[in-house]
């Protein structure tokens, strides 16, 4: 039986589709964290502060989308950042690679050697290597600034968080348009812990790590929000009253 032809260009694009949508999870873990957390941290401490269901409900749905706007906003400038980033680099190297300058002729070799490869091999190597200025661009930005081309773009990470955030935000807020506040107070601590420790599951299962571990992790950032929220509140109440 002959054997499987090993198809390359398939296996560059399936790593090419795992890291998009890695950049994609990571994206949506950001902004439904983030969301849900702050929200928790807000409505609780009003709860608190206030016991009044209207007054939870406006901070809520204020802190949502205040903050859907900004995590969509920091997502496009820091992805923006990365992209510019990038591409000042690659220029710069293109520049290098176009005039064929000996300094990067001789990194190439060097990174090699570093490597383990000496005599006839390494030459050979760097040979077919410098000879298409798109592989050397690539291996250069690659090997030698550790830089890949950023994935998903700045437009579409900022429309992912943004919408993951908002999502995320509604959550913890959910409960109070239903049940007295004391009763959505104990729900929305219930709801969001849950949510939670199943993002971080999912997480872990789509990466890497214990799933439970995982889990916990992003539960108990969510649950030391919601009991800082609610002591400041509970403080402040007092405090006023």
């Amino acid at each position: 039986m002959a054997a499987k032809k090993f198809d390359l260009e398939k296996h560059l694009a399936e790593e090419h589709h795992d890291l998009g949508r890695g950049t994609k999870l990571r994206d949506a873990i950001l902004g439904g964290q983030d969301g849900l957390v702050n929200v928790l941290g807000v409505i609780l401490g009003v709860a608190a502060a206030t016991y009044e269901t209207r007054i939870v409900i406006i901070a809520g749905l204020a802190a949502t989308f205040a903050e859907s706007i900004s995590m969509a906003a920091v997502a496009y400038t820091s992805t923006k950042a990365e992209e510019d980033f990038y591409r000042s680099q690659y220029e710069k190297e293109k520049a290098e690679v176009e005039k064929g300058s000996p300094t990067e002729v001789e990194e190439v070799r060097e990174i090699y050697r570093r490597n383990g490869f000496g005599g006839k091999m390494l030459e050979a190597i760097v040979k077919k290597i410098t000879s298409d200025k798109k592989v050397w661009l690539d291996f250069m930005m690659h090997e030698e600034l550790g830089l890949d081309k950023p994935q998903g773009g700045a437009f579409n990470s900022a429309l992912l968080v943004g919408v993951a955030a908002l999502i995320g935000s509604v959550i913890p807020l959910a409960a109070f348009f239903f049940l007295p506040v004391t009763q959505a107070i104990y729900s929305s601590l219930v709801l969001s812990a849950l949510v939670l420790f199943a993002a971080g599951v999912v997480k872990a299962r789509l990466t890497t790590g214990k799933w439970w571990k995982s889990g916990l992790e992003l539960m108990m950032i969510g649950m030391i929000s919601a009991i800082v929220g609610y002591a400041v509140g509970a403080l402040l109440g007092v405090a006023i009253a």
